[in-house]
């Protein structure tokens, strides 16, 4: 394995940026992608935490087996993104493996989140960046 990531946690609280580390066992390797990608993860856990759509219940394993785009029709947006989304791209970061190539989460969370609240915005502008990072 290239690095290992972790995030520190207080609580139920996932703590801020600064306090995410990556541990590098030789940093030559590392492909600066796979470190901002993990950042900007945590970053989404955050914000789905600090605006209360984080789950501590995981759906059902056929829940999850969904072959819809999102996972629409059998989980909300914010559901895909924590309990599909944030754990299989945190796999593939830590196993530095091929990222997907093209990315298009933004415009779904502009649905999902349309006339929605500032953390919404940004949330948002995360997985704009997100999708612009992995569109490379």
């Amino acid at each position: 394995m290239i690095c290992r990531l972790f995030a520190v946690t207080i609580g139920n609280d996932l703590v801020s940026k600064r306090l995410v580390a990556a541990i590098f066992l030789d940093e030559s390797l590392v492909d600066k992608i796979y470190t901002e990608l993990a950042l900007q993860l945590f970053e989404v856990e955050k914000m789905l935490r600090e605006m209360n759509h984080w789950s501590h219940i995981e759906p059902l394993s056929d829940v999850l087996a969904s072959t819809q785009p999102f996972a629409v029709d059998t989980l909300e947006f914010v559901e895909w993104l924590q309990f599909i989304f944030l754990p299989r791209m945190h796999l593939l970061v830590e196993a530095a493996a091929p990222l997907p190539e093209n990315c298009s989460i933004a415009p779904m969370a502009e649905e999902y989140f349309r006339d929605s609240s500032h953390q919404a915005v940004m949330l948002i502008k995360l997985l704009e960046s997100i999708d612009a990072l992995l569109s490379h």
